[in-house]
């Protein structure tokens, strides 16, 4: 399967109304940056062990570990969550930017130095969100 197929399956799998709020999101992703290489993982390690819930991901970065070893990931991921749906915004060299520049102005959310969680898209300020999303697609990330 494709990425877009696991999406639809990812997105088609989950209930109302987490699932409209999370199409919501994946098509402003697309409509905002149409041409941004798109991610599906499913969560699971290279054993096959979940570690993770599955996550839809936007965007390209390299990571670079202390050891100097590196790989590409995605910048916005998108995923839902036991209480509601979780985006994360990676590679942020400032763990306190989310919070500083947006959690007085986003609502309903509890951000840390990577996610924004909320539990529906109605209790948050979207254009907010739209701008931290924004600030994680455009900014030049240095691991």
């Amino acid at each position: 399967m494709d990425v877009p197929e696991n999406v639809e399956t990812y997105l088609a799998g989950q209930p109302e109304p987490k699932q409209s709020d999370l199409r919501t999101l994946h098509a402003l992703m697309l409509a905002e940056f149409p041409d941004c290489r798109q991610w599906f993982t499913d969560g699971t390690n290279s054993e096959g062990k979940v570690v993770a819930n599955p996550s839809i991901g936007y965007g390209v970065y390299t990571i670079t570990y202390a050891n100097g070893s590196s790989r590409e990931f995605y910048r916005i991921g998108l995923s839902a969550n036991a209480s509601g749906i979780s985006v994360y915004v990676l590679g942020l060299d400032d763990k306190t930017y989310l919070a500083r520049t947006y959690g007085d102005l986003i609502g309903k959310a509890h951000l840390t130095g990577y996610c924004i969680r909320f539990k529906r898209l109605s209790d948050i300020h979207l254009e907010t969100l739209q701008a931290a999303i924004r600030h994680g697609m455009t900014v030049d990330h240095t691991d």
